[in-house]
């Protein structure tokens, strides 16, 4: 049995705010191994990008890690210090920003701050550090890079930004790559040009990349496994084929349904979630989905579901399945 990369288990993490304790994620677990692509699917607040962080140890205060296990590489994340953090960033994890805009140093050229990653995380001369930034605009496509390299942020367009932000997370080869929500800013041309070239990337390098989005579009082309997050809780997990086609929570199913079909007869009204996510700073009882769900029951909203297998690679935390198992055991005996 191969070595896991990632194993994350049973992970707590809060925000500790002045207006209170914020629970944005609960008994998080999930692993992977060597070369796979995970989606993890949610709305905004859901804890999406919380999970990566920590991984990398990016909880920015007031936000601390209060449970749980995530063991990365051989590493134990939750004992590790500032120092050993900064060694493994960019060397064995590396993470691509929503808005490359934000994530550059607008003062800084393109070529400048490739090169001031190459050398602080290897022992490359400024020339040779430079030769590969050059190798590094190629490999994710960038035209006439000797140009870029010399080019301020301000100068790239949206995609060339991104495919910048590529490179600088791609200068070390890392085992791991988390993309969140890596083309939320671009058009859809370039959004599909990008979600290519991260898997050529992946191909080429052998890396396992976390497709941190709220796009099922993206994930149906990219990820093989799907965690869908609803409130710091992952409430579905599976394939991306058992995701897609046997849902077996309802907020994945409203998220399915929300989607426009192109097959469509007619006019079809899309179907939305009604109601608002849920408050972190006072979660309900019960599942936290159950006030949007059409199908409540009185337990929903008293406690939490347990997990419920729906096959080796499947669960999903929903009352509807604990009452389907046992109505079927009742018509069994």
């Amino acid at each position: 049995m191969s070595e896991k990369l990632l194993e994350i288990q049973d992970e707590r993490l809060s925000f500790f705010t002045q207006a209170g304790e914020v629970k944005a994620l609960n008994n998080v677990s999930f692993s992977m191994e060597q070369g796979d692509v995970l989606g993890i699917v949610g709305e905004s607040g859901s804890g999406k990008s919380v999970t990566a962080y920590s991984i990398m140890g990016l909880t920015a205060y007031p936000g601390k890690l209060i449970g749980g296990t995530i063991h990365f590489n051989g590493h134990e994340i939750e004992k590790m210090t500032e120092k050993e953090f900064r060694k493994m960033r960019g060397n064995e994890v590396s993470i691509i920003f929503q808005d490359p805009m934000t994530s550059l140093n607008p003062v800084y050229t393109i070529g400048n701050q490739i090169v001031e990653v190459i050398r602080l995380h290897t022992n490359k001369t400024k020339k040779e550090a430079y030769a590969r930034a050059k190798e590094l605009l190629e490999l994710v496509g960038m035209n006439e890079p000797e140009k870029r390299l010399k080019q301020y942020p301000h100068e790239l367009s949206g995609g060339m930004r991104q495919r910048v932000m590529i490179a600088i997370a791609l200068a070390c080869e890392p085992k791991l790559l988390i993309a969140d929500e890596p083309t939320t800013a671009l058009d859809v041309t370039i959004q599909a040009q990008i979600l290519e070239l991260m898997q050529e990337l992946r191909a080429k390098l052998g890396m396992s990349i976390i497709m941190i989005t709220h796009d099922l579009g993206v994930v149906a082309s990219m990820c093989e496994k799907i965690a869908v997050m609803y409130a710091g809780h992952i409430v579905e997990y599976g394939t991306t084929d058992e995701i897609f086609y046997q849902p077996g929570h309802e907020y994945t199913k409203g998220l399915i349904n929300s989607i426009p079909k192109l097959n469509a007869q007619g006019k079809e009204r899309l179907i939305p979630i009604e109601g608002t996510p849920v408050d972190l700073l006072n979660p309900p009882a019960g599942c936290p989905f159950a006030p949007r769900c059409t199908n409540c029951m009185k337990v929903c909203l008293r406690e939490m579901p347990p997990r419920t297998d729906l096959s080796d690679t499947h669960y999903s935390l929903c009352w509807l399945h604990q009452k389907q198992q046992a109505e079927q055991g009742g018509k069994a005996e």
